[in-house]
């Protein structure tokens, strides 16, 4: 027979209760004076934050005047989880008045909340607080602190905290692994893996998940399959987290065979899994496999989140296919995705791109909320369908509202130049990208800008655009500038032109049969048949937009 404080101990120990049975164990203690013991104290401030009760949790906290570190611990916690991080902040400084000395879990738990609100100024006030409590080197301590720099992007920071510890365990290890992989800084990730291997630590699917992480150019595949074959040697690739980093990393490098053949491996792909693929289908242009995973997802009745939702509506936009683009709008209504900003954004671009500008300006028109990314989907729908003026009155609309623009934005304004043929906006607009706004211009926008050059037959300042640029220039930016010879009717500029690709791009024949064009512009018939019997291909016939036709 249990006497009542096995049982009541055997109760607060599960911390699955659901909160009526939270509040009836508290009862329970108020009636038998248990309610100031800090150890029941503890377990009721937890099981109420497990179901979201905060208020009542604190209310305990408040109630009970004898309290240890792990109360306040919890309690911190509380706040810090429900991402109430000014109660959390406050509440540690309250501790650090009290008579009790905060432990290195205290430290660890504000230091998690300081990276969760991305507060740079706190984590830098919190670690100096911990070094000066004699916690500097706790491995508890550093293990969160490493994580938090990483995680704010400070690899360095993170760096020079964990060469501050004799023997850093596997954990910390991973930490500083996955800062550099989350940062980008994969060959500096690759050096500390090495080095962590040199010291006997043997990798875990969290070393993987780091190193992974970083791999998102095509030109590291054969890193990507080389940790691939790593995880399988390892037996770490039927972990369904790794497996789902090797999808995204596979599909990032445009290789789909293989990120559908990992894909198939997992027993039950989640839906971040699942997302990394469709994704990938997106952006290597297969559109078709893209909606058919999303359509199997659907009837699985798994419900997409957001990221998801625009990557369909990438493909549907690409595919100008507004009748999906209509079932996707219907599926985002039913599910009230409607207010995500990405979205929203999402369904901007879908209905510009498939000609339906009219409801992309009504999606954006009703947003509770937009952000750059939703003035950059109208900018560019407006500039696609010639509305030039409007586009620039929308982006003098988001300055006023405080938002800065990026990248997306100077593209879009650049199209919508190029479209109108407007030279001087445009290089009024690619000026002001550098020098106010302090962006760096990317391929995109130099391809715009050739071909603004190059429509208004400015070849030469166009040509010399080209020529500032450091080796190797992007192909895109010089197919602009040729396919303007083509138009232009300029062969000797063409042919120096289509040079330049030729030896950068000897597989590729689009520029050989752009090339015959503008000979043939000037009945240079014979140079026309050496370049076409070159070219060994079979031309396609033309699709249509319309879907499933041929011209």
């Amino acid at each position: 027979m249990l006497t009542q404080f096995q049982w009541l101990h055997s109760e607060l120990s599960n911390i699955c209760k659901s909160l009526l049975r939270t509040k009836q164990l508290h009862a329970v203690l108020l009636k038998t004076h248990l309610s100031q013991d800090p150890f029941y104290a503890t377990k009721i401030v937890r099981l109420y934050a497990a179901n979201n009760d905060i208020k009542s949790a604190y209310h305990m906290f408040d109630k009970t005047s004898n309290r240890s570190v792990y109360l306040w611990n919890s309690m911190i916690r509380a706040f810090a989880q429900s991402q109430r991080f000014a109660n959390a902040f406050s509440l540690f400084r309250t501790m650090l008045g009290a008579d009790i000395s905060p432990d290195n879990y205290t430290y660890a738990c504000v230091i998690r909340a300081c990276s969760d609100n991305f507060d740079f100024g706190m984590l830098r006030l919190v670690h100096g607080g911990a070094v000066a409590s004699g916690l500097g080197l706790d491995p508890i301590c550093c293990s969160a602190l490493v994580t938090a720099y990483s995680k704010l992007g400070l690899v360095h920071e993170a760096h020079r905290v964990f060469n501050g510890i004799p023997e850093p365990d596997l954990v910390l290890w991973n930490s500083l692994i996955f800062g550099y992989g989350s940062s980008g800084v994969w060959d500096v990730g690759m050096e500390m893996f090495s080095s962590m291997r040199l010291v006997g630590k043997k990798p875990d699917e969290y070393t993987l998940a780091g190193l992974l992480m970083g791999i998102a150019d095509p030109n590291l595949l054969s890193i990507g399959q080389g940790l691939h074959g790593l995880s399988q040697k390892s037996g770490l690739d039927c972990d369904s987290h790794v497996g789902s980093l090797l999808v995204s990393m596979y599909s990032r490098c445009n290789c789909m065979a293989s990120a559908y053949s990992v894909f198939c491996s997992i027993f039950n792909p989640d839906l971040v899994t699942r997302s990394a693929l469709i994704a990938g289908y997106s952006q290597s242009g297969e559109y078709d496999k893209a909606l058919l995973f999303f359509r199997k997802l659907n009837m699985e009745n798994k419900k997409a989140d957001s990221v998801l939702i625009a990557s369909v509506l990438s493909s549907i936009a690409q595919t100008a296919n507004v009748a999906l683009g209509y079932e996707i709008h219907g599926y985002v209504l039913r599910h009230g995705l409607e207010s995500d900003v990405k979205v929203s954004s999402a369904l901007i671009d879908m209905y510009s791109k498939c000609g339906f500008l009219r409801l992309g300006i009504y999606v954006f028109r009703i947003m509770p909320e937009r952000n750059v990314i939703s003035y950059n989907s109208v900018i560019l729908g407006l500039g696609l369908h010639g509305c030039t003026s409007e586009a620039f009155r929308m982006f003098v609309k988001m300055l006023e509202k405080g938002l800065v623009p990026d990248e997306a934005t100077f593209t879009a304004l650049l199209c919508a130049c190029c479209h109108a043929g407007l030279v001087k906006h445009g290089r009024e607009i690619f000026r002001r990208m550098k020098d106010e706004f302090n962006i760096k211009a990317r391929p995109e926008h130099y391809v715009y800008m050739v071909k603004l050059l190059g429509s208004a037959g400015e070849l030469e300042e166009a040509y010399n655009l080209t020529q500032s640029l450091p080796e190797p220039v992007d192909k895109a930016i010089l197919g602009a500038l040729l396919s303007c010879c083509n138009s232009c009717g300029n062969s000797e500029l063409a042919e120096t032109v289509a040079q330049r690709l030729f030896e950068s791009n000897p597989a590729d024949n689009a520029y050989r049969v752009m090339l015959s064009n503008v000979y043939a512009g000037d009945g240079r018939w014979d140079d026309v048949k050496k370049l076409r019997d070159k070219i060994s291909l079979r031309k396609m016939p033309g699709l249509s937009w319309i879907e499933g036709s041929y011209c």
